[in-house]
């Protein structure tokens, strides 16, 4: 009886990542801040996957007390995967940017993840089997014109991650840290992060992927030994990698 654990669950690719794990019967809890969304897509996946137990756990995890509310709400489920996939973007040059927008995505992109990832990872580093994986961006990789501070959010849950499977590999910890990458994917997130009624990801990308092939990449990093599941911005092609930040490991000049 051990669950996975999705953020961002309601829309996009937390609710197709969902419906993945559901398909291969493992136990979910998905947390999103719309509890009817949550509530739709549980009874949708009940119909569809009768055997896993689906908890919803609404939250809001912007705000940091909320997010370490939300773990500590967890204690009595034995959990084996961890999906940090709750964030948004931002399309706006710096000195143009809303400051107030700025600093909600840098709660959530940087401060839920590092909160949740922490406390997993202090409470799950020795169990067997254990999977952190971090959703990052090609654009925590890259520095995307006009999305600065939505790719420094990126790059910081890019390096936090590789850092930590770092941290992990050398202690000998059972748990694995891992990064997912993707590139255009039509989802919620062009809208909100233009503040737009609508989006239409033909009109502006032309070449993107669909919510369900993210999961899909997202599946096969979660099967991997691979540190990194990265789509290329340029190909859109897939590919699963080790750490691509240089890592002074063995560096004389480290802190003894």
């Amino acid at each position: 009886m051990k669950y996975t654990v999705i953020t961002g669950a309601s829309s996009g690719i937390g609710r197709a990542a969902a419906e993945s794990f559901a398909k291969r019967g493992k136990n979910l809890i998905l947390t999103a801040r719309r509890e009817n969304l949550l509530e739709a897509l549980r009874e949708t996946l009940h119909q569809r996957y009768p055997a896993p137990e689906i908890v919803v756990v609404p939250a809001d995890l912007s705000a940091p007390e909320n997010a370490c509310r939300f773990y500590d709400a967890l204690q009595e489920f034995p959990l084996e995967t961890w999906v940090n996939n709750a964030g948004f973007g931002n399309y706006a040059s710096v000195p143009c940017q809303r400051l107030d927008k700025a600093l909600s995505m840098l709660r959530l992109n940087v401060e839920a993840v590092t909160i949740l990832s922490t406390l997993f990872a202090r409470d799950y580093r020795d169990a067997y089997g254990a999977q952190l994986i971090n959703v990052s961006s090609c654009g925590g990789y890259t520095i995307v014109p006009d999305a600065v501070t939505y790719c420094a959010s990126k790059f910081y849950v890019s390096a936090f991650t590789e850092g930590l499977a770092h941290e992990l590999k050398a202690c000998g910890a059972a748990l694995r840290a891992k990064v997912l990458a993707p590139a255009a994917t039509r989802t919620e997130f062009g809208r909100i992060a233009n503040d737009a009624a609508e989006y239409d990801y033909d009109r502006r990308f032309g070449t993107y992927h669909t919510s369900e092939q993210a999961a899909e990449f997202l599946m096969r990093l979660y099967d991997s030994n691979r540190a990194i599941g990265i789509v290329d911005r340029e190909t859109f092609q897939f590919r699963l990698c080790d750490a691509l930040f240089p890592y002074a490991g063995g560096s004389a000049h480290n802190q003894s």
